[in-house]
C-alpha cells in the first residue's frame, strides 16, 4: 500500500466529512492539508473542529499546489463538473459515489481522466473491506461451487428521522437505486463480474415525506423520483440476481445480500459497511458457519467505526505510486451504467443491455 506522503484536500464539508477525516487518520501517509466548501463558513468550522490547517472555497483548493489528491464529497449532481475541474487543475481525484449522475457525464469524467493523465477513483469502496473480500475468497476457492444466483434487498435508511435536509435523496441523482444501490452492486460485480442486462419496474411510494430529524432545516420533502424498484440483473457469467431497492420498506427481516451456488450459499452483512459476518452454508450442512475474515477489519463491528470511510482513498494513493487500482474508473462507470440502466428499464418497460464492462478488481487477500 501507499508509502509516500500524499497531501489531501477535501472538497465538501457536509454530513459525511467527519467519517472521512476519522478513517483517513488511520493512515499517516494520507495527510489532510485543506478543506474547501462553497459555504466558506462551514469549511472554517470543519477545519477548526478537525485541526485542519487551511480552509477556503473550491477555487482556492484547485489552485493549491500543496494538494496532491482531492477527495470530492460534494452532492452527486456536482460530481462531474467538480471532478473535471480538479483533474484539469492537475489533481488526482477520489469521489464519493456515484461517479456521476448520468452515463453521459460519466463518460465525460472518464475522458477528462484520460486526457489529464491523473488517477481517478470512486466510491463505493466498501468492497475493499473484510466482508466483501471474505465472500470473494469463498467464491474464488469454490466454497459454494458454481455461482448461479444472488439476491439483494435495500431497505429505507429512515433519513427523514436523522438527516437535517434529506431532499437530495428524493430528487434526481438520489433514490434507493443511486444512493444505496452502488454499495450492493459494487459487491456483486467484485464477486461475480460485470452485468450484461437488466430489467426493472419502479414507482414512487409516498409523494411527500415528513422530516422529523431533531436539527431539521426543512419540514417536508417532495419526492420526484422512484422510491421502490424491483429488478433482475443478468451477469456476463450467467448468474441471475434479483433485487429490491426501496425507500418505502422501513422494516424487514430480509437479508442484505446472498449469493447462491451449486454447492452452497453465502450470506453477507450490510454492503454499506466494510466489515461484518459472512456466513456459509454448504448443501447438507446443519447450520451456517461464520467464515474467518480474509483481511484485517477496518472498524470494529457494531460500533461507530463502521461508519468511517477512507479505504478507497488509500487505494487511489497506492495506484498513484504504481500499485493496483481496484476502485477504479472502469469499475465505477460500469456500476453507474448498470444502475442507470435499472432506471431506464423501468421507464421504458423493457430489458436494457449494458454497453460497458469491467474486470473484477484484483483481490486483496492471498490464496
Amino acid at each position: 500500500m501507499a508509502k509516500q506522503t500524499h497531501r489531501i484536500g477535501i472538497l465538501g464539508s457536509g454530513n459525511i466529512f467527519g467519517r472521512y477525516v476519522t478513517g483517513l487518520a488511520r493512515y499517516p501517509e494520507l495527510e489532510i492539508v485543506r478543506v474547501a466548501d462553497i459555504d466558506v463558513a462551514r469549511a472554517k468550522r470543519a477545519a477548526a473542529e478537525h485541526s485542519i490547517p487551511v480552509w477556503g472555497d473550491d477555487r482556492e483548493l484547485y489552485a493549491d499546489d500543496s494538494v496532491d489528491i482531492v477527495v470530492n464529497l460534494t452532492p452527486p449532481v456536482h460530481h462531474a463538473r467538480t471532478i473535471i475541474t480538479a483533474l484539469e487543475a492537475g489533481k488526482h481525484v477520489y469521489v464519493e459515489k456515484p461517479l456521476a449522475t448520468t452515463v453521459t457525464d460519466g463518460e465525460a469524467v472518464l475522458a477528462a481522466a484520460a486526457r489529464t493523465g491523473r488517477v481517478l477513483g470512486s466510491a463505493p469502496d466498501t468492497f475493499l473491506g473484510s466482508a466483501a473480500q471474505t465472500a470473494r475468497k469463498a467464491i474464488d476457492s469454490g466454497r459454494i461451487g458454481t455461482p448461479i444466483g444472488a439476491s439483494a434487498f435495500i431497505g429505507h435508511s429512515k433519513a427523514e428521522t436523522w438527516h437535517p435536509n434529506p431532499a437530495f435523496l428524493f430528487q434526481p441523482g438520489g433514490g434507493p437505486v443511486m444512493d444505496m444501490g452502488p454499495y450492493y452492486l459494487a459487491v456483486l460485480v467484485n464477486c461475480l463480474g460485470p452485468v450484461s442486462t437488466v430489467s426493472a419496474a419502479a414507482r414512487i411510494g409516498v409523494p411527500e415525506r415528513t422530516v422529523t430529524a431533531p436539527e431539521r432545516t426543512v419540514d417536508t420533502v417532495e419526492v420526484t423520483i422512484p422510491t421502490h424498484t424491483g429488478a433482475v440483473l443478468t451477469f456476463a457469467s450467467g448468474v441471475i440476481a434479483t433485487t429490491q431497492m426501496s425507500f418505502d420498506v422501513w422494516d424487514s427481516d430480509l437479508p442484505y445480500l446472498e449469493i447462491y451456488g451449486s454447492e452452497g450459499t453465502l450470506s453477507l452483512a450490510n454492503p454499506n459497511h466494510f466489515d461484518g459476518d459472512v456466513r456459509l452454508r454448504r448443501h447438507g450442512d446443519g447450520d451456517w458457519t461464520v467464515l474467518e475474515p480474509a483481511l484485517e477489519l477496518f472498524g470494529a463491528v457494531g460500533t461507530r467505526e463502521q461508519a468511517r470511510r477512507g479505504l478507497g482513498v488509500r487505494d487511489l494513493a497506492n495506484a498513484v505510486e504504481g500499485g493496483p487500482h481496484r476502485a477504479n474508473t472502469a469499475f465505477a462507470f460500469h456500476v453507474l451504467e448498470a444502475l442507470r440502466a435499472l432506471e431506464g428499464s423501468a421507464q421504458q418497460g423493457r430489458s436494457v443491455t449494458l454497453n460497458s464492462s469491467c474486470e473484477r478488481p484484483q483481490p486483496l487477500f492471498t490464496v
